[in-house]
This record gives C-alpha cells, structure tokens and sequence, in this order.
C-alpha cells in the first residue's frame, strides 16, 4: 500500500539467549541506529518510515533467514542493506526511496538534473517559456533526488540502458529528455488550478504555449 510506511528494522549486538548474555555495548550499533534516525530527518524527511530496533541475540535466527548474521544489521523491507559495521547512510537513503517509489505515484511537474548540463537548462527554458511551474531537483547535490530518479527510471528503461539528464515529468506523467519535452509542449498546455499545476492536452499539437 502507498500509505504504508518503509520498515527498516535494526539487530544490535544486544540480547540473551539461554545462559548467553550480551554484556559489551556494540559502538558500531549505537552509531548506526544515530545515522539511522538522522537520515530519517533529512535526507528521508517526508517519507513515511518505521524504525524497529531489536537484540540480535534475542533474534538471531531472524535475519539469518535473510543472510543477515554480524550485527549491527540494518533490513529495509525484508531485505538485508548492511551489516558488521556503522551504516552508509546513502545506502538507507537508496533502499528507503526504491521501496517507496515503486509504490508511490510521482505528482506534480518535476525535472531532475545538474547544473552543468546544457540539455537540462534547454529543458528549464522550454518549461519557463511556457509558464509551467516545476519543482527542480539537482541529483549532483541532492542524494534523494539522485535515487529518487533512478528508482522511477530504470523500471521503465531497463536496468541496462545508461539514464541521462534530464528527467522531466509533467503532471505526473513522465516526459523523459529534454527533447520529449519539446516534442510534448508542441500539445495544448492548459492550466489546473485545482491542483495548482498544468495538464496536457493532446487535441491540439500545433500550440506550442500556455493558454
């Protein structure tokens, strides 16, 4: 469900199980579940998550049916993204925004690009020129926009064709490069004002501007 929120879930060297009793805080685990919950405020912020922590000895046999067995162990949706050391969080950040992609629709206008690409400032001027609003994301800068765009592209392109820059959608939709756009603003481009974006309308494809 799209509503659902990403589950991540935590093993810590911690724990008991029979006579055996964890004593040793786990520095590696105590900093992992730090890197965790900052992640979650700003990289992830917006992003509806569920953090679990729990004592890998306690549980031990759990995550080893994943291939998980060195704490700290860090899972998101079931599936083992680290373990046996402090956790990357650019790792978490990836594997949180594929699981949300996959099931969350993308709504609005967006281009995802770089500063330095001629193609992606050809596509912001083609957008301006035709009074459309979008929200513009640096996947130089912006790790989530990084993922974010792999994560909704690669499905439709296959996970072997090289993505390039930009990445447009518009209301939604999804665009593709900058010569898509050009091709899709040859469309009548009509205003929503309920939605406070634009929609397409492919009755006219000799409109090239906002009426």
């Amino acid at each position: 469900m799209a509503d659902d929120p990403v589950k991540i879930v935590l093993y810590r060297w911690a724990g008991t199980w029979g006579p055996f009793r964890i004593k040793i805080p786990c520095g590696e685990c105590s900093l992992t579940k730090d890197v965790i919950r900052d992640t979650l405020s700003n990289e992830l912020d917006g992003i509806p998550t569920e953090l679990v922590i729990r004592e890998w000895l306690t549980e031990w046999w759990q995550p080893l049916f994943k291939g998980g067995w060195h704490a700290p162990i860090v899972m998101v949706q079931n599936r083992v993204i680290s373990q046996g050391r402090a956790l990357n969080r650019g790792l978490l950040t990836e594997a949180v925004i594929q699981d949300y992609a996959r099931r969350t629709p993308l709504t609005g206008n967006h281009l995802f690009g770089k500063k330095t690409c001629p193609h992606c400032q050809r596509a912001k001027e083609y957008l301006q020129s035709a009074g459309i609003d979008f929200r513009d994301h640096d996947v130089v800068k912006e790790p989530r926009a990084l993922y974010e765009m792999l994560a909704r592209v690669k499905p439709m392109i296959g996970p072997k064709t090289p993505i390039t820059v930009p990445q447009i959608w518009l209301d939604g939709h999804y665009i593709g490069g900058a010569e898509q756009l050009s091709e899709t603003l040859h469309c009548q481009v009509e205003p929503n004002p309920e939605r406070g974006q634009c929609s397409l309308s492919k009755a006219d494809h000799t409109a090239g501007h906002k009426t």
